[in-house]
């Protein structure tokens, strides 16, 4: 007998979709993680009919989608695509992403090695990405993915192998905040975390238990930091209303391979401080990422060539 699959025997690939829902013929690409949760739902409908029994007769299978959360510690080049697809953007001559308009699907398949099953996701994209930045751990990322269907067989997607880059860390980088355009390099800041919010969305028509397409909402992007209670610079800015540019750079050990996160117009909405203790105190502010008409968008990822 066959033991039951492992999580250490797993894998995920991807390759990107020309046609929404339709995965194209080519190689997939491994995709390092941590964990993921992709699954497929369905909606239930249940016949309404009484009966003198009291016990229903009609219970059926209705709008089905797929989704789930990729989480993995992000590095250069391996999630390139997953970002774009997030930004809803192509990565620019000059190796950046700004938030656009276009959506980018991907079919993504889970292969269970040791059981050799493999589920196959199709038409996904990049609802949310969540990063956080804190010390002592790696730059964790979250991908959450909304997708069309899911299908399941015995045939692995033949794999390109990842970039074999290392993961970030929060020690080889740096965070500038300030007003805008003008932000300088600060070394009170404790964690930041960020999420850009797409809501994407199956839109589902008669005849079809699957969506022909997703709807996608407003680039909704909120983060938090927390910095160390050194002077009133954090506090005047949550008080006064002061537009502030941050800028977060992320590296491996190498420091070249740099990912920069760049908010150019972002308003801080609280700038909350408690004594919980003897240690030292903190700042703890929320923000949201605005429109800016210089750089044209309100949240936007550069990385090294």
């Amino acid at each position: 007998m066959t033991c039951f699959a492992q999580g250490s025997r797993s894998s995920l690939s991807y390759i990107t979709e020309n046609i929404f829902g339709t995965t194209p013929a080519g190689n997939f690409t491994n995709l390092p993680f941590s964990t993921h949760s992709l699954n497929l739902s369905k909606d239930r409908v249940a016949g309404n009919d009484i009966q003198a029994d009291r016990m229903p007769r009609v219970d059926r299978h209705g709008n089905r989608q797929a989704g789930g959360d990729i989480v993995a510690d992000l590095r250069k080049g391996d999630y390139d695509d997953l970002l774009a697809s997030a930004m809803l953007d192509d990565w620019s001559v000059n190796d950046t992403l700004v938030v656009g308009t276009t959506p980018k699907y991907l079919s993504i398949e889970h292969y269970a090695a040791d059981i050799d099953q493999a589920r196959l996701f199709t038409g996904c994209a990049v609802s949310s990405l969540a990063v956080s930045i804190a010390p002592n751990q790696m730059v964790t990322t979250t991908f959450g993915i909304v997708g069309k269907d899911m299908t399941i067989d015995q045939t692995e997607k033949t794999q390109d192998a990842a970039s074999g880059n290392q993961p970030f860390d929060s020690y080889s980088g740096n965070i500038a905040i300030g007003n805008v355009a003008s932000s300088t390099n600060v070394n009170i800041v404790t964690s930041l975390d960020f999420t850009l919010t797409n809501s994407f969305s199956p839109t589902f028509v008669v005849g079809s238990d699957s969506a022909p397409c997703l709807e996608v909402g407003r680039a909704e992007v909120e983060g938090n930091l927390t910095a160390y209670f050194e002077d009133d610079a954090l506090v005047n800015r949550f008080l006064n209303e002061v537009e502030t540019e941050i800028e977060v750079q992320v590296d491996d050990p190498t420091g070249s391979n740099d990912y920069r996160f760049f908010f150019p117009r972002a308003k801080i909405n609280t700038a909350d401080i408690s004594v919980d203790g003897p240690d030292s105190l903190t700042v703890n502010c929320s923000f949201v990422a605005l429109y800016d008409a210089t750089e044209n968008t309100n949240f936007k990822i550069r990385r090294t060539a």
